[in-house]
């Protein structure tokens, strides 16, 4: 039996992921391609996130056995062969990538969720926060905005506060005046950048606590990439968080691993 490849696609709010998966007998599963574009939802960033992931392997549409969308925008994609629920996604791709995970923390760009997963990645309950931007990439965007410094700079920034400034308000909106009024009184732009990731650590293990937080936690979405929020939350909730350099990709991931279950279960 020669090697099969699906592919797994997740449309988020602010960026588009695409990973392609080999399935070869006896090497077992491994990612071939994967590719990023950062726009999400209703532009060309879906069109032009599976071109680039198919351009990068060399392979075309007509190769991949299954294709699996998911995330915010999984329902505008003609190409996928299903669509599913990015929570179902993230479960299984933090498992792929840690099996031992039973908590994962996403943090996307306009949402947070917090998972409880079971034993094989499968999806057990779960909390999210949807209404409001408080703890989100877009939340850090804003706040970057108004310091007026890279978001790539922001956990650097971080790491280098001297004096505790707190930042008490959990709406973008109110952090946002709360963090001029910070800079009006002539505070370090290092000691606000670090209370924001307080702030946001603060918001997110709430809704960790609700589902119950179980070891391992595994962090995932743009957000872990930022080792200043990843720190504040560890503190936060007292236990170890992992990460992968792959953590934007986990839904997608997910997305390709669920194919070939999907792909199973149409031959069985």
């Amino acid at each position: 039996m020669s090697a099969r490849y699906t592919m797994g696609i997740d449309i988020g709010s602010t960026a588009s992921k695409c990973v392609i998966l080999k399935d070869a007998p006896n090497d077992g599963r491994e990612i071939v391609s994967k590719a990023l574009i950062p726009f999400g939802a209703g532009t060309s960033g879906p069109a032009r996130v599976i071109d680039q992931a198919l351009a990068d392997c060399g392979y075309r549409k007509e190769d991949m056995a299954y294709v699996l969308a998911t995330g915010y925008g999984r329902n505008s994609i003609e190409v996928a062969n299903f669509e599913m629920s990015e929570l179902s996604c993230h479960a299984c791709g933090a498992h792929f990538l840690f099996p031992g995970v039973r908590t994962v923390i996403d943090i996307g760009g306009q949402d947070v969720k917090v998972l409880r997963v079971g034993e094989r990645g499968v999806l057990d309950t779960f909390v999210m926060n949807e209404k409001c931007a408080a703890g989100t990439g877009r939340f850090l965007e804003v706040m970057a905005r108004v310091l007026e410094v890279k978001l790539e700079d922001l956990a650097t920034m971080s790491a280098q506060s001297t004096q505790r400034v707190d930042i008490s308000s959990t709406c973008t909106v109110f952090a946002e005046s709360e963090v001029i009024s910070q800079l009006a009184q002539n505070k370090n732009r290092c000691d606000i950048i670090n209370g924001i990731h307080r702030s946001v650590a603060v918001r997110v293990s709430g809704l960790a606590r609700r589902v119950g937080v179980v070891k391992d936690v595994v962090m995932t979405g743009g957000v872990a990439q930022n080792s200043g929020v990843l720190l504040a939350l560890e503190k936060e909730l007292q236990t170890e968080i992992k990460t992968s350099p792959l953590s934007q990709y986990v839904g997608a991931l997910g997305a390709a691993l669920l194919a070939f279950r999907k792909l199973g279960n149409l031959e069985a």
